[in-house]
C-alpha cells in the first residue's frame, strides 16, 4: 500500500465507528446475500474481526428463489437474479440467529417482503427472539409491492417514507433502509428516510443489467434482467453516496464494488460512516477482514488517529460548492 511522506504512527489507529447508539469495532461489514448466515464462511474467515454481518435477506415464508440461470459473471463484476431465496423468518430465529449470537461482532438482519405488513411481521418476530449482538435491521426496499401492482417500494418516495415510519414504531434498534440506485436521484429518498425516523441508509443496491448469449440469442438469466454488482458499479455507488450525504444528515453505509482498503477509504471520504463488502466475498470469503486490516495500515501510514477523521472529508472547491456540487 502506498504511503505519504508523513511519519508512520507507532500507535494503532482507532477503527471504532458508530451509527446511532451502536458502536462497531471497525467500519467494515459484510453485505447481505454475500456471506450467507455466517456459518457458510466460518472456515474461511475470522468473523470476529469484522465490524458486523448483514445477514442474507429473510422473508416471512421460505423462498426457493428464481430458476437457473441466476448468476452470470460479467466484466468487472457479476449479474444476479437469485430471487431472495431464503430459509424464512421462523427458521432464521430458531437456527440462524442463535448461531450468530456466538460471535463477538454486530449482527444486522436484512429483511425483504412484498407488503408493508410482511416487513412489519418479520421484524417483530425477530425482535421477539432477539439476541444480544443483534444491532438492528436493514430493510431491502428493492422488493415488489404486491399491493401496488409490483412497483418496488424503493422507487416510490412516498412508499419508502411510509414503510420507514411503520417499522420505526416496532423497534428501538438500528433501522437502516437500503436504497436502490435505479432512480433518477437518491436525494429525496434519503430525505424521506430521515423524516420517517431511520437511523441510517445503505446504498447502493444492485444496478439493473442484462447479459445475452449471442449464439442462442437468449438472455443469460432466466429472468432476462438482474442486478449488477462488483467493481463495475463503484463509480455509480460513490456518486450516489455523495448525493445522499449532501441531501441528508443521517449516517450512510456505503456499498458497491469495495475490494480493497483504498476502495473503502473512497466511500468514507465521500460521506459513508460504515461500509459493506459484498461481491468480493465470492472471490475471497475473508475479503472483509482483508479490507479492515488494510484500512488500519492506511490510517497508520497516513498518521490518522481515528477512522472517523476520513468520514465526509472530501475537499470540494468553493465555487463548486456554490454551484451545488
Amino acid at each position: 500500500m502506498s504511503q505519504s511522506s508523513k511519519n508512520i504512527s507507532t500507535v494503532a489507529p482507532d477503527l471504532r465507528s458508530r451509527i446511532g447508539n451502536v458502536e462497531f469495532k471497525n467500519p467494515v461489514l459484510v453485505a447481505s446475500g454475500t456471506f450467507g448466515y455466517g456459518a457458510e464462511a466460518k472456515d474461511y474467515c475470522d468473523i470476529e474481526q469484522l465490524g458486523g454481518i448483514v445477514t442474507k435477506s429473510v422473508s416471512w415464508k421460505p423462498r426457493v428463489g428464481n430458476h437457473p440461470h441466476r448468476i452470470v459473471e460479467t466484466p468487472s463484476g457479476m449479474l444476479n437474479s437469485i430471487g431472495l431465496a431464503n430459509v424464512g423468518v421462523h427458521t432464521f430465529v430458531k437456527e440462524k440467529l442463535p448461531y450468530l449470537a456466538k460471535f463477538d461482532t454486530k449482527i444486522i438482519a436484512n429483511i425483504a417482503a412484498s407488503s408493508m405488513e410482511e416487513y412489519r411481521d418479520v421484524l417483530e418476530l425477530i425482535e421477539q427472539n432477539a439476541v444480544e449482538n443483534l444491532a438492528g435491521y436493514e430493510i431491502n426496499v428493492s422488493c415488489p409491492n404486491v399491493k401496488d401492482g409490483g412497483l418496488s417500494f424503493g422507487t416510490s418516495v412516498e412508499r419508502t417514507e411510509e414503510l420507514t415510519a411503520l417499522l420505526r414504531q416496532s423497534t428501538d434498534r438500528l433501522l437502516i433502509i437500503k436504497l436502490t440506485p435505479n432512480v433518477t436521484s437518491v436525494a429525496p429518498f434519503a430525505q424521506a428516510c430521515e423524516r420517517a425516523g431511520a437511523d441510517a441508509i445503505s446504498l447502493i443496491n444492485t444496478v439493473v443489467g442484462m447479459a445475452v448469449d449471442i449464439y442462442n440469442r437468449e438472455p443469460r438469466l432466466s429472468t432476462v434482467t438482474g442486478g449488477v454488482s462488483g467493481p463495475a458499479v463503484k463509480p455509480i455507488a460513490l456518486a450516489k453516496v455523495y448525493d445522499a450525504r449532501k441531501a441528508s444528515a443521517i449516517p450512510i453505509i456505503g456499498i458497491g464494488g469495495i475490494i480493497t482498503a483504498e476502495d473503502a477509504v473512497e466511500f468514507l471520504i465521500v460521506g459513508s460512516s460504515v461500509i459493506q463488502v459484498g461481491t468480493a466475498n465470492f472471490v475471497h470469503p475473508d475479503a472483509g477482514v482483508r479490507v479492515a486490516k488494510g484500512l488500519e495500515e492506511f490510517l497508520r501510514a497516513q498518521g490518522i488517529a481515528h477512522v472517523t477523521e476520513l468520514v465526509n472529508s472530501l475537499k470540494v472547491r468553493a465555487e463548486l460548492k456554490a454551484a451545488g456540487w
